[in-house]
């Protein structure tokens, strides 16, 4: 039932874009006939979900990436792992698997907020669709609302040449998801800087005590590699960098 739900989710969010980008534009699904063609609403039920299952297993990465918290997440640990000079250690399956589960984490009740407002009346039949995308779509639109810059929101609707917006609920979610994607990369990237400062620092302490020692030929990465590595375990950098992504989203 729970990955039935999540693959429920993961459409929803599809379909969400989908009636936002092409709200002019109607589009008739295929009915897909399984089965005996007197078993009507049963056949209706297993071709949903079918086309929930392809449509989930294709769409699931870019919505993952791209309307929730993992952007932020996976950049500002990339850009720790720089800052120490270490190439792939971690390696990029644990800094992905990190950030997922912590994407999980920090999206939990946005997630559980769709699911009882949405899937589980949908699924109970006590909704139609139609009501079930637009339940579905205000937390994580609310979510993403919180994160956005408003000059960044701005800027697209300004380039998607819509009218002012009276107010968020004007605001299309194909307008609104770059708009969020820019204001996660920069904060990403503000906190990238903040993490590179102590470590160029100690770049430039050791490479300059190997100058003034006449040791040219080697190379200050080699020196300072151990002492960045202790300066990180010692302030315990990764409970306080962990928390403060987390932090950042509430």
């Amino acid at each position: 039932m729970r990955i039935i739900s999540v693959i429920i989710l993961i459409l929803l969010l599809a379909i969400i874009i989908s009636e936002s980008a092409y709200s002019q534009v109607k589009i008739t699904l295929p009915r897909i006939e399984i089965g005996d063609k007197n078993a009507g609403e049963a056949n209706l039920s297993t071709g949903i979900q079918i086309l929930l299952l392809l449509s989930a297993l294709s769409l699931a990465p870019a919505f993952l990436l791209m309307m929730t918290s993992f952007t932020r997440i996976v950049v500002v640990l990339s850009l720790i792992r720089s800052a120490l000079a270490i190439q792939q250690t971690p390696p990029n399956q644990v800094l992905i698997g990190m950030a997922l589960f912590l994407t999980f984490f920090i999206m939990a009740p946005t997630f559980q907020t769709i699911n009882s407002n949405a899937i589980g009346p949908y699924m109970a039949g006590k909704i139609t669709y139609k009501d079930a995308i637009n339940k579905g779509s205000i937390p994580i639109r609310e979510f993403m609302f919180r994160q956005t810059k408003e000059k960044d929101l701005a800027l697209m609707v300004q380039m998607s040449k819509m009218s002012k917006p009276r107010n968020q609920n004007d605001i299309p979610t194909h307008v609104l998801i770059p708009a969020f994607i820019i204001s996660e990369l920069n904060t990403a990237f503000k906190i990238g800087f903040m993490i590179f400062i102590p470590f160029i620092v100690i770049d430039m302490v050791i490479s300059s005590i190997l100058m003034s020692m006449g040791m040219m030929m080697l190379p200050p990465v080699m020196i300072s590699l151990p002492f960045k590595i202790l300066l990180f375990v010692l302030a315990d950098g990764w409970h306080l960098v962990v928390k403060s992504l987390v932090m950042g989203f509430h």
